[in-house]
């Protein structure tokens, strides 16, 4: 089954609708290592994105998942906003101007997302970033590209989920949560959960 526009505007609500469920759990996680804003910056961004999606939506996912980068990029502070932006935008580069997705655009728009966040953030797999739950995603999605759409993201969210606890033991080497050397071992990377918690949103709202 394709994967059109208007799915892809159900996914990112199911996405808004988790980041305002856990905003307060994400800004907790945010406060030892950070500035205490993921979540409340996150929120206020999902929301601007499902506020511009109201208003008109895009005749492609690609049009869909650009409109949310550009509001990420332009209403979330702090290095979520330019990261999750990012992702998007690269993701939406690589679909073009697709009108149905089907599993194999969707690894490769998750690819792109992860080479987009690995490139403006400049940090890889142990570093103790949203790329732990990310990268992680991305090979179980790849594994399971012939699941389909619904396999595939949920074998990425289950992926993300260990790859985001496997951010707790490790010392964090960028951001702000970096500063703490290694007091900042023992703290589960907020980042990291926020993209477990879009990616089991975005596997739901797909089965």
């Amino acid at each position: 089954m394709g994967c059109g526009a208007t799915d892809v505007v159900a996914v990112l609500r199911a996405g808004a609708d988790t980041v305002a469920l856990h905003r307060v759990e994400l800004t907790d996680l945010d406060r030892p290592i950070g500035d205490a804003d993921h979540g409340e910056n996150l929120n206020r961004g999902f929301a601007a994105v499902m506020s511009a999606l109201d208003s008109a939506v895009p005749e492609t996912p690609g049009g869909v998942l650009k409109i949310a980068a550009s509001t990420l990029i332009s209403k979330v502070g702090g290095a979520a906003g330019p990261l999750y932006g990012t992702a998007f935008l690269r993701a939406a580069t690589t679909l073009g101007d697709k009108s149905e997705l089907d599993a194999a655009a969707v690894v490769g728009a998750l690819r792109a997302a992860l080479a987009g966040v690995v490139a403006r953030g400049k940090a890889d797999v142990g570093d103790a970033t949203m790329v732990d739950a990310l990268a992680s995603a991305v090979v179980a999605a790849e594994a399971a590209e012939t699941d389909g759409i619904a396999g595939l993201l949920a074998a990425a969210a289950d992926a993300a989920g260990t790859g985001a606890e496997s951010t707790i033991p490790l010392i964090a080497r960028k951001g702000r949560a970096s500063y703490l050397g290694e007091r900042s071992i023992g703290h589960l990377d907020p980042g990291a959960r926020s993209t477990a918690l879009l990616l089991r949103a975005f596997a739901e709202a797909v089965r």
